[in-house]
């Protein structure tokens, strides 16, 4: 058997190494989030804000979508009637601070994936590390693919529910700058890691956690958690719900299948 250099190292040399991984990423992550710090007028007046403008791309969309299918005028956005203030002193500051480095992780996510990988890249075979770049672009693009899903379907569905909801009229919707900022950020964060399901699902195939024969078994569980969790990061309506469901029971399908082709591939092994 061929001597690695992860069977000559130590417990206390992995840690090492993990520890330097973390501090490069984490400096990734700072440098990216610098420079949206540097950009805070493009990053809130046009990304932050623009979902609670009614001319936003996902309303005009909507709005069409219903008209020509002969809906009625329910899915227009005529007017958001709400208002954003800060009621803290170092709340606005407070906000660019972390809207800046979540920015800087979204940016960074490529080189943060490539760290991950050089760090378990070690223990794999030859094979295995040649698959190096086809990992970190693909678990980048569903990343990407998961913020942009987030930021066009999941904000402005619950921006548009929870801003026009109300239970009395005596009751004007001001909302803090920390809630409404902290709204987005879970919503894009969270659908970028639900789509990194089929990477998870590849590598829980390989240790040998998950079979396609259990993920078939457990479909209807995977259901209920699937709604349950659009339930969580959608508003709670049926048609939003149902909108954020489809993609995530679709990349649970895709996952049987990939958890099918890592086992075949083990078999020929």
């Amino acid at each position: 058997m061929k001597t690695t250099k992860v069977d000559e190292m130590s417990f206390l040399d992995h840690l090492e190494d993990l520890r330097w991984h973390l501090i490069r990423s984490i400096f990734a992550i700072l440098v990216a989030g610098s420079i949206a710090f540097l950009a805070k007028d493009f990053i809130f007046d046009q990304i932050l804000f623009g979902p609670k403008n009614v001319d936003f791309f996902t309303y005009d969309l909507l709005c069409s979508l219903s008209n020509k299918l002969g809906l009625d005028d329910s899915f227009c956005i005529n007017e958001m009637p709400f208002r954003i203030q800060s009621r803290t002193m170092s709340g606005q500051f407070s906000a660019h601070i972390w809207m800046s480095i979540t920015a800087g992780f979204i940016i960074s996510f490529p080189y943060v994936i490539y760290q991950f990988w050089s760090f378990i890249s070690p223990g794999l075979y030859d094979k295995e590390k040649n698959s190096a770049k086809g990992f970190i672009f693909i678990s980048s693009i569903l990343f990407f693919i998961g913020v942009l899903f987030g930021y066009y379907i999941v904000t402005p569905l619950s921006i548009n529910f929870l801003g026009s909801y109300s239970v009395s009229k005596e009751i004007f919707n001001d909302f803090d700058l920390d809630s409404y900022v902290g709204l987005i950020r879970a919503a894009v964060l969270a659908s970028g890691l639900i789509f990194e399901l089929p990477i998870i699902i590849y590598f829980l195939t390989k240790i040998g956690l998950v079979t396609p024969e259990i993920m078939k078994k457990y479909r209807k569980f995977a259901l209920v958690i699937v709604l349950i969790l659009s339930a969580i990061i959608t508003p709670p309506d049926v048609a939003s719900q149902i909108i954020v469901a489809i993609p995530i029971v679709v990349l649970y399908q895709i996952s049987i299948y990939i958890s099918k082709f890592v086992l075949r591939k083990e078999e020929k092994k």
